[in-house]
Formats: C-alpha cells, structure tokens, sequence
C-alpha cells in the first residue's frame, strides 16, 4: 500500500468506494506526509500501549499508530469510510475499527474489554465543528488513559493551551486545565489537508493529571494559597495542621522543590502532592 498522504492514492481509493467528503462530519484528510508520523510518536504510542482513535478517515494516522502501539481502535462514525478503512489496514493485524458516535459509545467498556493490562491514549485528527465536545467528554468520562493527543482548528489549541486567567484564556481553558496539562507540540497548515480547510490547524497533547481523591486535591490547593507569602512547606504545614517535617517528605516524594511557592507549582504539582497525602 502506497502513502496515504499522497493524495493519488488517496483520490484512487475514494474513487473505487465511490466515496465523497461530507462538510456536515467535517472530513479533512492529511496529505501532508511528516504530520502522522510526528502526530502519532508523539501520542505516546509504543509498546505495551493501547491506542483509542478518533476518526481515522481513510487510516494515515491509523497507519503510523499502529506500527507503534500494542493494539489501536479506532471509532469512526461515518459507516462509508468502513469498506475503506478495511483495505487501507489490511497489513495490520493489531486494528479495531469500531463503526460508532466518539460521543456516544461506552469508552469505559471499550477500554476495559480491548485493552486489558496497557496503558491507554487517545489520538485523533478532530473535525472543527465537535473538538470542545469530544475533548470535554475524554475528559469528565475520568476514563483510565494517560494522555489525549489532538489535532484542532489553531486558535482552539492556542485558547485550550493559554495560562489560565490571561486575556486569551476562556471556559474551555480552565474546563480543560482541571483535568489535564495541555501543551502545544506544533502546527499545521491547512494546504496539509484535502480539502483544504479556510484555517490552519495545531497539535496539541493533553497530560492527564491523576487525582485519587478530588476533595483530598482541593484541601492541599486551598492550604497552599491560604499563606501566599510562605513557602508551600509553611503554608501546606499550617493550612493542614500537619508537622512540618511530614510536609517535607510529602513535597520530596512529589518531587516539589521545599522553598517552592504556590504560584510556581503547576496542576500536576498540586495532583501529586494530594496522591502523597496520607489520610
């Protein structure tokens, strides 16, 4: 099988299925050829890692993840695309292509019957018109992966991606900063993409933060801004009623600096000294 950036193939392919792009689902297919292979080392996928894709449209990405992963499902909403997706990734035997809405279907039962004893992330080329739902749905689900790696509209990645509480942050930016750590990885312009869409795109990664207890996490953020001209030592010892020397060995395990203040601390900071807290 030939590239599936390369858009003769690709215009060979949709042509033998008799398949046409729907502006209504927002199909956009890389043709770029450097994107998935990035997009997908990225991701996280590698061995002993399991791989949830959104919309693999005609299996570029598909492809690159699982050349990388243990196994790969990819849901795919658009029932045409399925006779396609079985030719494109006929050489994988470590595939899934699961016909059915991202928004709908039960990710926690997916995860559990396909991806028994790995690690899990989600990768996926987003269609513009549904990335905050499908990203906040990843999210609130608290589903057990490790990481979300998205490609969206450019000035979606640059607002979910902003500092919270700067003039480009909006809802979406706190929203999405209270269950993970975004950081932009690089852009993509939209000539990458057939057809082109009217605006470039961005890849970013969302790093999950592992909270065990939600009320345990908000006690140790409270606790380190009730004394904000403290160290977090000082003000975690005082706002938890704890001695000084146990809050030290709780930031050493979290590997938090002891002299580090609350403004300086990142979410997963703040995740980690709340998993270390003992009850």
């Amino acid at each position: 099988m030939k590239k599936l950036s390369d858009i003769g193939t690709i215009k060979d392919i949709l042509s033998r299925h008799g398949f046409t792009f729907s502006k209504s689902l927002g199909q956009n297919f890389l043709i770029n050829p450097s994107v998935c292979p990035r997009m997908a080392e990225l991701s996280g996928a590698r061995e002993g890692v399991g791989v949830i894709e959104v919309g693999p449209g005609i299996g570029g990405l598909t492809t690159e993840l699982c050349s990388l992963a243990d196994k790969v499902v990819a849901v795919e909403l658009d029932k045409r695309l399925l006779p396609v997706l079985e030719e494109t990734l006929s050489e994988h035997d470590n595939v899934k292509v699961v016909n059915d809405d991202i928004l709908k279907i039960d990710l926690h039962k997916l995860i559990e019957e396909e991806f028994q004893g790995m690690d899990v992330v989600v990768c996926a080329n987003l269609p513009y018109y549904i990335t905050s739902p499908v990203i906040m749905k990843l999210l609130e689900d608290r589903l057990p992966i490790c990481a979300i790696t998205v490609m969206v509209q450019k000035e979606a990645a640059q607002r979910i991606c902003a500092e919270v509480g700067s003039r480009a942050s909006g809802a979406v930016t706190v929203s999405v900063n209270y269950y993970a750590e975004p950081e932009m990885l690089f852009s993509v312009s939209a000539g990458s993409f057939m057809p082109a869409p009217k605006v470039d795109s961005a890849v970013l990664r969302l790093n999950i933060l592992k909270v065990d207890d939600e009320k345990k996490f908000f006690k140790v953020v409270k606790a380190a801004f009730s004394q904000r001209r403290k160290t977090l030592s000082n003000s975690l010892a005082s706002g938890l009623s704890l001695p000084k020397a146990e809050v030290n060995a709780i930031l050493e395990n979290s590997s938090v600096p002891l002299n580090a203040r609350a403004e300086q601390l990142k979410l997963e900071d703040f995740a980690n000294i709340a998993n270390n807290l003992g009850d």
